[in-house]
C-alpha cells in the first residue's frame, strides 16, 4: 500500500485537530506542529472541510477543528476525503476490474485487499492515534515480528 504525500499530510492534519478537541486552531499552529508546508496544509484543509471531516470559521477567534468528535471519525474517512476509495486499480473500483484467461482471480485479490485496509482504516479512530489507545485489533497485528520486516528492493 502507497499514502501519497497528500494523503500522509490529511491524516497528520486530522489528527492534530483531534488532539486540539474542541478548541480552534490555526493553520499555522497545524503546520508547525506537522511540519507541513503551509500552502499545500491550506489545500488540505478545504479537501477535509468539503468531506466533512473539518470545520472552518474566519476572525481572529477563528481557525479549523473536527466537524465532529473524534473518536467518530476514521482514518478511512480523512483518506477517502482527500483521495477517493481506499483501493483503486488504475482509477477503478477493484470489482470493476477484470482479467482475461489465468490472471482472472486478481479480480478476487484486489477485493480481498480492500477487505483487509477497511478492516484496520475503518477501526481506527483520530482520537485513538492523537491518544496513542490504538485499538487491541491493531496492536495484535504489530506483536507479529514480521509487521517490521521490509521485503523486496
Amino acid at each position: 500500500m502507497r499514502l501519497s504525500a497528500r494523503v500522509d499530510y490529511a491524516l497528520r492534519a486530522a489528527v492534530s485537530l483531534a488532539g486540539y478537541g474542541d478548541q480552534w486552531v490555526s493553520a499555522e499552529q497545524i503546520a508547525e506542529d506537522q511540519g507541513i508546508p503551509r500552502k499545500f496544509l491550506e489545500s488540505i484543509l478545504l479537501q477535509l472541510r468539503r468531506g466533512g471531516i473539518a470545520s472552518s470559521k474566519r476572525g481572529p477567534e477563528g481557525g479549523h477543528r473536527l466537524a465532529r468528535p473524534g473518536e467518530d471519525i476514521s482514518l478511512a474517512d480523512v483518506i477517502r476525503a482527500v483521495d477517493g476509495p481506499l483501493v483503486g486499480v488504475r482509477g477503478e473500483r477493484p470489482e470493476e476490474v477484470t482479467y482475461p484467461g489465468s490472471a482472472r482471480a486478481l479480480t478476487n485479490v484486489w477485493v480481498a485487499l480492500r477487505v483487509n485496509e477497511r478492516n484496520i482504516l475503518e477501526s481506527v479512530s483520530l482520537t485513538e492515534v492523537a491518544t496513542d489507545h490504538l485499538p487491541a485489533t491493531v496492536t495484535k497485528l504489530l506483536e507479529d515480528p514480521d509487521a517490521w520486516v521490509v521485503r523486496g528492493a
